[in-house]
């Protein structure tokens, strides 16, 4: 309400009581052609399309003339708005009786949707009576009017059985037209009309009333709105006709069972309200949009065959929902929805106190044309596709755009008002400047760390260290999954053959070494992830992502029919592990101080680094039971005669997969101010340092991952009499932790001269490679790759330490208008840049290495050729690493032999920072 402006308890409750009313008959109207529409389109033939557009016809009308009906009512008042709004519905519903063709029938339609355009008339007028800290559950209680579409499912079907649907649309325009004269008759003018009025103040110009309407957020509430209220609006008008189609039921019960949808999205709004006020809008549209998601997405599965060629026959099974979890499930998403309305209102009147009705009519608006284009789309799409569930499938897309959107608005602002002010995030935290603190303090969001301050000493020892380590010990099993699904096809594919898949080696060496590109790839992207969604929800989301290849993967292993396509699909997925090593590691970097930062970073990246092991352990252990069950799948028999359950290999993760994933969501945090600029970081593209340390990276952590994801099915190929898949895991394992104990190597020496002699022992390693197979010696061949393994981690650390001094050297000479400290600053920014980047373009080798394995059997029946190239390529990173960094004259000779000290002081080294 506005200054000086008041209601008594009584004259709030007579208002809410009478308008709550009204809008109920106003809906029950506006919704009438969900069931005289059905005998309507029996009587007229009408196709699908043409019965989504009669029934949407009244919610356009309803939609449209919201916002100027919202501004009139700011205008004029409610009380006269209101009347006249359902008498002008009232006359139109009657002279709809009479209509004898489709057209005609279209036209009345048009009046009768103005019946729809009372929720805007109610929410102004309602909301002047109420101050704000009671308007989300007095706008909750009003809205809870959308019951009037249960009043027409529930009696229209049967009125219109005894007198037909004339007399359906005869006697419901009878009860709106008496509505409106009672209303007009008991209410009263609100109080700022009634205030306004009797000081002679002149209302508002049009021009102020629709001024707000500029907000991107005022269109960002309206998609809001455009779901939870336009799609129960389509869905109150679809049901019907959908079950009656799918599955048989006759009018009554159709009309009876969707009215439970239109109950539960229309009674808990109150509830809703209620809800809003206490804990925050924000959350209760968070709680929408996820578990609408989730009732989408299974509503959105059409019913499906599947038909197993099993050992003893063909085994048939099918999935469809029937009618009860139906019910039952857009019952649960009804619910939802009503809080999400409640929710998307207790916004407005907090934004925009003076223009609700502009604001709220804009909203409903938007809402309103929801209930008008989505039944013209469901009947499209249905048409199109011949699918019942495509309706659910076109909702399902439109709440993951709503939630998008919603969040990275919301991480947007959190970090603007962590710049305001660091104390406290109101419930609106871009209005940190114009609202009251404490008013909003029980809706702060716990999960958002506003204040964090990890370099002050204070604040770290008290507060700091136990969320910063609380956040790594949640990120480091998670990182070790990912790790563990992007290799997992390294040991799936050397079991393929023995299970009947009649695979070429070249074919399964590229379902090796798929994972690796689109990993590497994935981890571009990766890295820009953090700062846009937050650390904790782009943890939550990535990590569950992980179980669409393990799904697939357990799946598709058990029917040697299905077509390579299938694996090569399931394959790039299982690059999302892959990806997920960038955003990882750039979110616990945020959480530590700098001289934490480097241990910090080498735990998450080691620990995650021994998921590659763990996997190729227990792998080979877990495929020789059934310990699913039933649940996971028959055995595969193998041409030895033995059983396998190689399914357990993607089946294995599904349960760690998601209690890591709700760990994640429930556990971490977001930093509010953790945000970095691509524009900022884009200058290392202009650093010919850069590239060069992409290419002795990739000769260091490319020949981990690659070696990981091509050793088993290497091993298997050339020492088949051997249990290959019993012994290939040390080599990662080692990999693991050589990368993380061996730092101190670097600090001691330098990391560019233990670079160099990394790489001259990798050129001997290839030779001990190449010997070995030579002698058929399988202990001398897994020797030399554990060695090789072994180096592979000291030069992890090793890279990764010369960064930091590469930078501080050229970032003076490239930019030598900073200031000392503006330039230190500057070199760690391009460092940390560097870092991720190298750590994406390394990732490759995942692919390289295997895919060069497979072609150079397939061409000449040996590896020889691949190893031959590894060798010329670890020359020329020793070739460059010494020209460059080492030798008398390189950029890094006399700091590592302690002749000149480093530009700037150094922070804590990288070690092990990357993978």
């Amino acid at each position: 309400m506005g200054p000086g402006v008041t209601a008594t308890q009584s004259e709030q409750g007579l208002a809410l009581g009478l308008s709550t009313f009204a809008f109920t008959i106003c809906f029950a109207v506006w919704t009438i052609f969900a069931i005289i529409g059905i005998e309507i389109k029996a009587e007229l033939g009408l196709n699908d399309t043409q019965f989504g557009l009669l029934i949407g016809t009244p919610i356009l009308t309803g939609s449209l003339v919201r916002l100027m009906l919202g501004i009139w009512t700011d205008q004029f008042g409610g009380r006269i708005v209101f009347p006249l709004t359902m008498l002008a519905s009232a006359a139109s519903t009657f002279l709809l009786s009479y209509s004898d063709n489709y057209y005609l029938m279209l036209l009345a339609a048009l009046g009768l949707g103005l019946a729809g355009g009372g929720f805007a008339v109610g929410v102004a007028y309602v909301s002047k009576f109420y101050p704000l800290e009671r308007q989300g559950a007095a706008l909750g209680f009003f809205g809870m009017g959308n019951v009037g579409a249960a009043v027409t499912k529930f009696l229209a079907p049967w009125v219109m059985v005894a007198i037909g649907w004339q007399g359906v649309a005869q006697v419901w325009a009878g009860v709106l037209a008496v509505v409106a004269v009672a209303f007009y008759l008991l209410a009263k003018d609100d109080p700022e009309y009634a205030a306004r009025k009797a000081g002679g103040i002149p209302a508002r110009t049009l021009k102020d009333q629709l001024e707000p309407l500029r907000n991107e957020q005022v269109w960002r509430f309206s998609l809001y709105y455009f779901f939870v209220f336009g799609a129960f609006v389509a869905l109150a008008l679809w049901l019907p006709n959908y079950m009656i189609g799918l599955y048989g039921v006759d009018v009554k019960v159709a009309g009876m069972l969707a009215a439970t949808f239109s109950l539960s999205a229309s009674l808990f709004r109150a509830y809703g309200g209620m809800l809003s006020d206490k804990y925050g809008a924000r959350r209760i549209m968070y709680a929408t949009f996820g578990v609408s998601l989730i009732c989408l997405f299974m509503l959105s599965y059409p019913a499906t065959d599947y038909v197993i060629h099993g050992i003893e026959g063909d085994i048939g099974f099918s999935t469809s929902m029937g009618l009860v979890p139906f019910v039952i499930t857009v019952f649960v998403l009804g619910f939802f929805m009503s809080l999400g309305k409640a929710a998307v209102f207790k916004h407005i009147p907090v934004y925009y106190p003076h223009h609700v009705g502009a604001v709220g009519g804009l909203v409903g608006l938007v809402g309103g044309l929801g209930g008008f284009v989505l039944p013209i789309v469901f009947g499209a799409v249905s048409d199109l596709t011949g699918i019942w569930t495509s309706c659910f499938m076109v909702l399902f897309a439109l709440v993951g755009v709503a939630l998008a959107w919603m969040h990275i608005a919301i991480r947007q602002m959190e970090q603007k008002a962590s710049g305001i002010d660091a104390r406290s995030l109101p419930q609106f935290p871009e209005m940190a400047g114009l609202h009251d603190e404490t008013r909003h303090a029980a809706a702060q969001p716990s999960k958002v760390l506003a204040e964090w301050k990890p370099e002050d000493p204070d604040f770290w020892e008290t507060t700091g260290e136990r969320i910063a380590r609380r956040n790594l010990y949640i990120s480091i099993p998670a990182l070790l999954l990912a790790f563990a699904v992007w290799m997992v096809w390294s040991v799936v594919v050397a079991k393929l053959p023995q299970v009947g898949f009649a695979y070429t080696t070249d074919q399964l060496f590229w379902l090796a070494a798929l994972p690796g590109l689109s990993g590497a790839t994935f981890r571009i992207f990766y890295s820009f992830m953090v700062p846009i969604f937050g650390g904790r929800l782009w943890t939550t989301l990535s990590t569950a992502s992980l179980l669409i290849p393990a799904f697939g993967i357990g799946y598709a292993v058990q029917n040697p029919q299905t077509p390579y396509i299938i694996f090569l699909v399931l394959a790039l997925l299982c690059g999302f592990g892959g990806g997920n090593f960038a955003s990882s590691m750039s979110n616990i970097s945020f959480f530590f101080p700098k001289a934490r930062k480097g241990n910090a970073m080498a735990l998450n990246a080691g620990l995650g680094n021994l998921g590659v092991s763990v996997m190729q352990f227990a792998v080979p252990l877990i495929i020789t039971a059934g310990v699913f069950g039933a649940l996971g799948g028959a055995a595969q028999q193998t041409a030895e005669g033995g059983q396998l359950w190689l399914q357990n290999a993607g089946f294995v993760w599904v349960p760690f997969i998601i209690g890591s994933s709700l760990l994640a969501w429930f556990g971490m945090n977001d930093i509010a101010d953790a945000k970095a600029s691509f524009a900022e970081q884009a200058v290392i593209f202009q650093r010919k340092h850069n590239w060069l340390m992409c290419w002795l990276y990739t000769g260091t952590f490319g020949s981990f991952i690659g070696f990981s994801a091509g050793l088993p099915l290497l091993a298997k190929q050339q020492f088949p009499q051997v249990d290959v898949l019993q012994f290939v895991f040390l080599g990662p394992l080692v990999g693991a932790l050589s990368r993380a104990g061996t730092g101190w190597v670097s600090d001691k020496w330098g990391g560019a001269r233990v670079t160099f002699w990394v790489f001259v022992l990798m050129m001997l390693g290839v030779f001990g490679v190449m010997y070995f197979i030579q002698a058929a010696s399988w202990w001398g061949f897994l020797g030399m790759f554990i060695f090789m393994f072994f180096m592979t981690g000291v030069g992890n650390a090793s890279t990764f330490q010369m960064i930091p001094n590469i930078m501080r050297q050229e970032v003076p000479r490239l930019m030598p208008e900073l200031a000392p400290d503006a330039a230190l600053r500057q070199a760690e920014k391009e460092s940390a840049a560097i870092v991720g980047f190298t750590s994406a373009i390394a990732a490759y080798g995942a692919f390289f290495i295997p895919k060069s394995f497979g072609s150079a059997i397939a061409a000449t029946g040996s590896p020889m050729a691949a190893l031959w190239g590894f060798f010329i390529f670890y020359a020329s990173c020793a070739a460059l690493t010494w020209f460059i960094y080492t030798r008398r004259g390189g950029l890094l000779h006399d700091i590592e032999r302690g002749r000149t000290p480093a530009p700037a002081v150094q922070p804590a080294p990288l070690k092990g920072a990357a993978a």
